[in-house]
């Protein structure tokens, strides 16, 4: 059933968080992370952060309905997008660091989940008037994948490395950059917003793609960048509920 309210999402991610720490998966990094996104933008709604609070909103159970019926698929073995199929077995593989692990969620839910959100609550020509409010959102994103980096860095110290090695969300080692993720987004939400029902269906399967390319650049980056990855990755503490919870909970000014 589609999520009413903000709070709706935000019991939901609980329940995907705690469930993530007491079976110790890796896919509850993304979920806490994303817990706080929204707590996040809650926030913003009530310190008039957005232009159109109520739109907003709409957006934000848009966007996260698809995560949750994705992860709610993924668990139940059922068909989901190629891309959160992939980013999901990601979260299985024991040599992926924790950052390579949260960028599989956030290349996901960015470039193909608020995308597809953005056009279904304005469609046409009100995709536009949109535009102020969807960049804030990314704003959100970025502002707490830099604050979780720091959080991780202060307790052990190899992070400082992967922090200085994804600076500014450059491409560099990673392959991945929010800044572009957003502006691929936005033009992938117009785009959609004009479309049909069977043509929206069709450009979603090619950004879905799309995306699972970006998804395995970030899992794969090759090269001395996988060398460096590998180093950091064997300085990592395994507690994966341990860090689940740093991530949910630690927050630096």
């Amino acid at each position: 059933m589609p999520f009413q309210t903000i709070d709706e999402v935000v019991a939901a991610l609980d329940v995907i968080v705690d469930n993530c720490e007491q079976q110790q998966l890796r896919a509850g990094y993304f979920a806490a992370l994303y817990k706080r996104m929204t707590v996040a933008v809650k926030e913003g709604i009530v310190n008039g952060m957005f232009e159109n609070g109520v739109r907003m909103e709409k957006l934000d159970t848009c966007f996260a309905e698809r995560y949750t019926s994705a992860w709610q698929c993924y668990g139940q073995k059922q068909p989901c997008s190629a891309s959160w199929q992939f980013a999901f077995d990601g979260c299985s593989s024991t040599g992926n660091t924790v950052i390579q692990n949260l960028l599989l969620g956030i290349n996901t839910h960015i470039n193909l989940d608020l995308a597809i959100a953005a056009a279904t609550i304005a469609p046409g020509d009100a995709i536009h008037a949109l535009e102020p409010d969807f960049n804030s959102i990314n704003d959100v994103i970025s502002s707490l994948v830099d604050d979780v980096q720091e959080c991780l860095a202060q307790v052990w110290f190899p992070m400082r490395m992967l922090a200085k090695i994804a600076n500014n969300h450059q491409e560099a080692v990673l392959n991945f950059s929010i800044d572009a993720a957003r502006k691929t987004a936005w033009a992938n939400a117009v785009l959609l917003a004009y479309k049909n029902e069977e043509e929206q269906k069709a450009h979603i399967h090619l950004m879905d793609d799309m995306v699972k390319q970006v998804a395995q650049r970030i899992q794969s980056p090759g090269g001395w960048a996988g060398t460096i990855l590998k180093v950091i990755r064997a300085t990592e503490y395994d507690d994966i509920a341990r860090t689940i919870r740093l991530i949910d909970t630690v927050v630096v000014s």
